[in-house]
């Protein structure tokens, strides 16, 4: 048994150890043989050969475990030593991040309107039907509805559509006057080029005393803003519907990619469409208890200003981490 015990001693790394390991504990091993003489011992002397077999078996397990550790504690020191790091090491190769182009984007019209002097107002992402629908003239059965691709829990409650009911919880816990925006994550059932179904909007709201926020109000910060954001371009407000807002309209830039002379993406009108406004509705101030006021709102897809701004043809390529496309944003 001393030779044994000499030849775990004399392993000298983890993989000789497991080696010395097998040929004493295997099924096959040194001990494993000498367990196997027992039944020719004769019966008298059976149990204090067995009881020698397991005092150096005990023993060289003893001798093992303590090789082991010695040459386990000494393989990591080895392993710390040729993976340290010297922080202090200058590195040109050190090449510093930036913000993702849709957060990016984000603050880039968040600091507009906070020059503004509008608050910033954040909402819960899972709403109730009052706040994403109903409190904005969207009841029941309202065919508009159709229009929003909804995901709905069994309970009622909803992702919700838009950051539309942040300006609803907004004027139920403040009076006039109100500038906000809501900016921030929603949740629609849609995938292609240019959807997806997690994306960010901003949504903006003034309310004030009738008379005093007019649709020439509205025109005049929507006009200055896509200035702001898309240089000398041309725009124009075109009519349209939305269930939250009498009057509506969508408003269009000239197409920054062909200077308006009609191409590809802007499916050759010389035109893009950017967002969507318009005159709050009455029925919306009726879900908040608002009397005598008046008031517009807006709306826009973050995600689509990047894609404009950055001339990224798909929605779907700022979310698949491609570091191809995010490294040019450093």
């Amino acid at each position: 048994m001393e030779n044994l015990e000499e030849r775990i001693e004399q392993a000298n790394t983890l993989e000789a150890l497991e080696k010395v390991r097998i040929e004493l504990f295997g099924k096959k091993g040194a001990l494993a043989a000498e367990f196997a003489k027992l039944k020719d011992v004769p019966g008298p002397e059976k149990k204090a050969f067995a009881e020698g077999l397991n005092k150096n078996k005990a023993k060289l397990q003893a001798v093992y475990d303590e090789r082991y550790e010695l040459l386990k504690k000494e393989e990591i020191e080895r392993l710390l030593k040729a993976e340290a790091i010297d922080v202090s090491l200058y590195n040109n190769l050190n090449e510093k991040g930036a913000l993702h182009p849709v957060m990016a984007t984000m603050d880039k019209i968040i600091d507009y309107f906070v020059a503004l002097n509008f608050s910033i107002e954040d909402g819960p992402k899972v709403e109730d039907d009052f706040h994403n629908f109903e409190a904005l003239n969207l009841p029941k059965n309202h065919p508009a509805r159709d229009m929003q691709d909804t995901f709905f829990f069994k309970d009622g409650a909803v992702l919700r559509t838009h950051t539309s009911p942040v300006q609803i919880r907004t004027m139920l816990a403040q009076k006039p006057p109100i500038r906000m925006i809501a900016p921030g994550a929603v949740f629609r059932k849609d995938y292609d080029i240019t959807h997806t179904p997690m994306f960010h909007q901003i949504e903006g709201l003034v309310v004030g005393e009738v008379g005093e926020v007019s649709f020439a109000n509205l025109k005049s910060v929507m006009s200055d803003f896509l200035h702001y954001m898309f240089g000398d371009v041309e725009i124009r407000f075109r009519p349209s519907f939305f269930p939250f807002t009498e009057p509506s309209a969508e408003v269009d830039i000239s197409c920054i990619f062909c200077e308006g002379e009609g191409c590809r993406v802007c499916s050759h009108t010389g035109w893009l469409e950017v967002l969507g406004c318009g005159i709050v509705d009455e029925n919306v101030f009726k879900a908040v208890n608002y009397k005598n006021v008046s008031g517009y709102a807006f709306g826009l897809g973050i995600e689509r200003f990047a894609m404009l701004l950055h001339k990224i043809p798909d929605l779907r390529m700022l979310f698949e981490g491609d570091t191809r496309l995010l490294e040019q944003f450093r």
